[in-house]
C-alpha cells in the first residue's frame, strides 16, 4: 500500500499569490481553484474534458468538471485535506500546459490546426 503524504492546506492569500504566471487565468472561489476553458462547441468541450480527465486519472487527483456546449469548468481542491494543496496547483499547471500547447512556432514537424475557425476547438487565452 502506498503511504499518502500529509498535505499543507494553503490560506486564501497564499492561494491568490500563487495564481499568477501560467496560472493567471485560474481563480480562487468557494474553497477551490477554478478555471473556465472556452470552446467553440460540443466537440471542443468533449476533447478538453477528456484530456483533463486523462490527466486527473493519471495523477490520481480528480477535479470537479462541468461540461457545456461552449465551455469546460474545472474546480480543484483536495477533499481529504479540506482545502487547496500542492496537488491542486500541480494538476492545474499540468492541465493548463496541456490544453494551451500548440505546435506552431516550436520548430517541429507538427503544423497545428488550420487558422480557419471551422477547425478551432478551444479558445486560447493570451
Amino acid at each position: 500500500m502506498v503511504e499518502r503524504k500529509l498535505l499543507q492546506v494553503y490560506a486564501e492569500t497564499e492561494i491568490r499569490d500563487r495564481l499568477t504566471g501560467a496560472l493567471r487565468h485560474w481563480r480562487f472561489e468557494d474553497g477551490s481553484i477554478c478555471r473556465t476553458y472556452r470552446t467553440n462547441g460540443w466537440k471542443g468541450t468533449m476533447m478538453a474534458a477528456n484530456a483533463i480527465a486523462h490527466l486527473a486519472e493519471v495523477a490520481w487527483h480528480h477535479p470537479e468538471l462541468r461540461a457545456t456546449w461552449p465551455s469546460v469548468d474545472v474546480r480543484l481542491n483536495t477533499h481529504e485535506a479540506g482545502g487547496v494543496t500542492d496537488r491542486d496547483f500541480e494538476l492545474a499547471l499540468k492541465i493548463e500546459t496541456f490544453l494551451q500547447w500548440r505546435p506552431v512556432g516550436d520548430g517541429g514537424a507538427l503544423e497545428g490546426t488550420p487558422a480557419d475557425a471551422a477547425h478551432a476547438y478551444i479558445a486560447i487565452d493570451a
